[in-house]
């Protein structure tokens, strides 16, 4: 029985420009990762709790990308300064509220091409 979501893995090259987006821009936090016999982060949620994002740097990436996942969601605070880290970074977003809900839907792509999503309360202004 499945319970709720555990964690993406993603692949990644470059280890200070993934964890300058994940950790710098969206406010992950690395954390313990167990010596797994290859190099990696895990990142959790400021505050603690379980690891959200597994990232492995240095294995190749497969000739075709892994495919039917379409992005990774994440829920947010702080639209606004998400927004201006953003907007100071250079880094391409786009932004909307979802109908009937009005949540706000900031979607971008994270250095290694895996599209992102953050979702952050109606309330919140950008």
């Amino acid at each position: 029985m499945i319970h709720g979501m555990n964690h993406f893995t993603i692949l990644a090259d470059d280890r200070d420009a993934t964890l300058g987006f994940y950790c710098g821009l969206l406010g992950l936090v690395e954390g313990h990762r167990p010596d797994l016999g290859f190099p990696g982060a895990w990142l959790y949620p400021p505050g603690g709790g379980q690891a959200v994002l597994h990232i492995v740097f240095g294995r190749p990436m497969p000739a075709t990308r892994t495919g039917v996942i379409d992005h990774m969601a994440f829920t947010a605070t702080d639209l606004a300064a998400v927004k201006a880290r953003m907007d100071a970074a250079g880094l391409h977003y786009s932004l909307g509220q979802q109908p009937g809900s009005g949540l706000w839907q900031l979607f971008c792509f994270c250095p290694n091409g895996a599209r992102v999503e953050l979702d952050f309360d109606p309330a919140e202004a950008p």
